[in-house]
This record gives structure tokens, C-alpha cells and sequence, in this order.
């Protein structure tokens, strides 16, 4: 496999303001230079972010990928702009990763996943932050999405959640087991099938049950007609007062979700109400992927084993970044055309030899 490296020190050089210019670019290229052994510097961190810099979980995101890698980093603490990381190895084993905040627990997790899956053994993450926060998965996405394409593509990994962690307390707490794999297997899905269920979990955290279901309720409401329906209500143990809910659609060749969180002020109906608008749109526009999973899916789809192809309702800015981060390290190519209602998405990877 070739690799493209850049700069007179041998480093792949990384703008971190390129696309959408957040965390993303960070996590992408800590997991191809732990996977690769190549290193990279990364300037302009978070350049497009109202508080740029590196901020406490993509700090531990830093610092969890070093322990992982036996990497030496330069440049890692809080606000820092520039780092400089270089992999030795990759490390399977019992792990324990304290953010420290409510930053997310899921994205630490998406930066370690794909080379631990290459390691030479099982490894075991425990992650303690924030399990539902905003603008990043929740451990119900996770669970009821990010697995089941993780599963499709050959990789062994399972997950639970011991304590929900929410903002701004975070406090909670995610296992992962992650055993090595054979390698990724591509993916072709053009059509989703038929919807067989629709499944809708809502939960509270140091409330009361009449709000969960209140939630559950109206969600209901809105969705029903649409597929058969089923309704968990839930409480979970946090160190703070909220809800959540997730919309999960089981299709016959792919599943969705969609989610939400509770904000102070804002009634559960509504909360519940802008989770099934977001489901809706994914229905109506007749794609196979959600928009979050198709980037987050690229990663792996870069080293897989062959041509994958999916449509997506729409090309996100994440996607886009994602795309040009994952270039810096791979020769891969990419093809995106538009389909009406939905974008078809095309991963041709060049040839991938894990060196670990």
C-alpha cells in the first residue's frame, strides 16, 4: 500500500482546519496512524470552532490512542493547536479511559476501535464521560446502529453501558470488548427492503416514569401507521436529571436511528416530536445509510477488502471531512452522485496490508 507522506520531517501532515474543521479530523487520523505505524502533525486543531484548540476529550482521545500505540505525542494538553504523534505498535488489553467531563465516551471509542480490531488479541475498553451528548452518538446510537454496520463489515465488537453520563455532570460509563479481526468485508446497499419495525426507546435519568412515557407517547403518535411499533420506556442510573429517546428502524437490509435529548424547558413531546421528524425524512428519502453513519462507516469501508456502495439522504460536512482526512493517509477514491431524494456513495480502497 502506498502511503501519502508529506513534509521535509517524514510526518503526514495534517490542516486541522480542513472541511468542517472539528474534532473528526483529529480522531480519523489518530486511528490511520495507530492502524498504519505512520506518524503524522496536525496544526490549526479545531480551528472552526468557536473554542478552538484540543479540548478535554479529544485530549483523552489524544492520550487513550497513545497507550494504545505506545505513542510518543508532542503538543497534547488542553487548547493546544499543534501535536505531533508517532505510533510504535499496536497494544491489545484491559483498558480505562476517565475523560474527566461529559465529553463523549462514544467518540473516544470510534477513535480506538478499527486498530484495536487489528491487534493480536481481545481488548477490553472501559470509558467513563459522557454516554448522551449532544452532537455526538449516544450509546443507544451505538448500540442499536453503529454495531450493526460494525457487524456487517466483519468486526467483532459489543457494548454496554453501565451508567448514563449527560451533560454537564457526564459521570457515565461504557464497556467495549473488541476482538481482531479477519479484515473488513465491503459493503453493497442500494436497497433497505421493507420496514418490518419500528422500535422506540425512551428514558429519563432522576425524573419520573410519567415523563418517560410521556415521551414514549407521542412519539408513538407520530410514527404510527408507518411499520409495526414497539415501545420500551426506561430508567437509567446518571448523576444528572434528563431523557433521551431513539427511534430505531429495522428494515429487511439495514437498520437506522435516530435521536434526541431532553434540554431544560423543553417538553418531552417535543423532544420526542423532532426525533421522529428526523425518522420521517430518512423514510421519504428512500436511502439505506442515515447521514451520520455514512461517515462514520467510511473509515473502515477505506481498508476494506473490496468496491462498497450505499446511499445516504444527504452528503454532510462531516462526510466530506472525513474524506479528505482519510486521503492524507490511504489511496482510496471516493465517488458521490446525486440520486433525486437520497446521494449514492462509493468506496473503491487501494490495497491495505496492516503492518502491526
Amino acid at each position: 500500500m502506498s502511503v501519502n507522506v508529506k513534509g521535509e520531517t517524514g510526518l503526514i501532515l495534517i490542516d486541522g482546519a480542513i472541511g468542517e474543521g472539528g474534532g473528526q479530523v483529529l480522531r480519523t487520523s489518530l486511528a490511520l496512524s495507530i492502524l498504519l505505524l505512520k506518524p503524522f502533525e496536525m496544526i490549526n486543531i479545531r480551528a472552526n470552532r468557536p473554542n478552538p484548540g484540543i479540548q478535554p476529550q479529544h485530549l483523552k482521545a489524544i492520550e487513550s490512542s497513545a497507550v494504545i500505540s505506545d505513542a510518543v505525542v508532542e503538543g497534547a494538553y488542553l487548547k493546544s493547536n499543534r501535536i505531533r504523534f508517532y505510533p510504535s505498535r499496536i497494544k491489545f488489553g484491559n483498558f480505562r479511559f476517565d475523560i474527566g467531563t461529559a465529553g463523549s465516551t462514544s467518540l473516544v471509542l470510534q477513535t480506538l476501535y478499527l486498530p484495536l480490531s487489528f491487534s493480536n488479541g481481545t481488548s477490553t475498553l472501559v470509558i467513563i464521560g459522557g454516554t448522551h451528548v449532544a452532537w455526538s452518538p449516544t450509546f443507544d446510537y451505538i448500540k442499536n446502529c453503529w454495531i450493526y454496520f460494525m457487524e456487517r463489515i466483519g468486526l467483532k465488537i459489543k457494548v454496554e453501558m453501565k451508567r448514563a453520563g449527560f451533560y454537564p455532570h457526564g459521570g457515565g460509563e461504557i464497556k467495549a470488548v473488541i476482538s481482531p479481526t479477519q479484515g473488513v468485508k465491503p459493503i453493497k446497499l442500494i436497497e433497505r427492503g421493507k420496514l418490518s419495525k419500528i422500535q422506540i426507546y425512551s428514558a429519563h435519568t432522576n425524573l419520573t416514569d410519567e415523563v418517560a412515557q410521556r415521551q414514549a407517547k407521542a412519539a408513538e403518535k407520530v410514527l404510527k401507521g408507518y411499520s409495526e411499533v414497539e415501545v420500551i420506556v426506561d430508567e437509567l442510573k446518571s448523576h444528572s436529571k434528563n431523557t433521551t429517546i431513539a427511534i430505531t428502524g429495522i428494515f429487511e437490509n439495514t437498520v437506522c436511528c435516530y435521536t434526541n435529548l431532553g434540554e431544560r424547558g423543553k417538553r418531552a413531546e417535543i423532544v420526542a416530536e423532532e426525533a421522529c421528524e428526523k425518522f420521517i425524512r430518512f423514510i421519504s428519502s428512500g436511502a439505506v445509510v442515515d447521514e451520520h453513519m455514512a461517515d462514520q462507516i467510511l473509515l473502515p469501508l477505506s481498508i476494506a477488502d473490496g468496491v462498497s456502495e450505499f446511499t445516504t439522504p444527504r452528503i454532510t460536512n462531516h462526510l466530506l471531512t472525513n474524506i479528505e482526512t482519510i486521503k492524507k493517509f490511504l489511496e482510496v477514491d471516493f465517488e458521490i452522485e446525486e440520486l433525486g431524494n437520497s446521494f449514492k456513495v462509493k468506496i473503491k480502497p487501494g490495497e491495505f496490508k496492516h503492518e502491526g
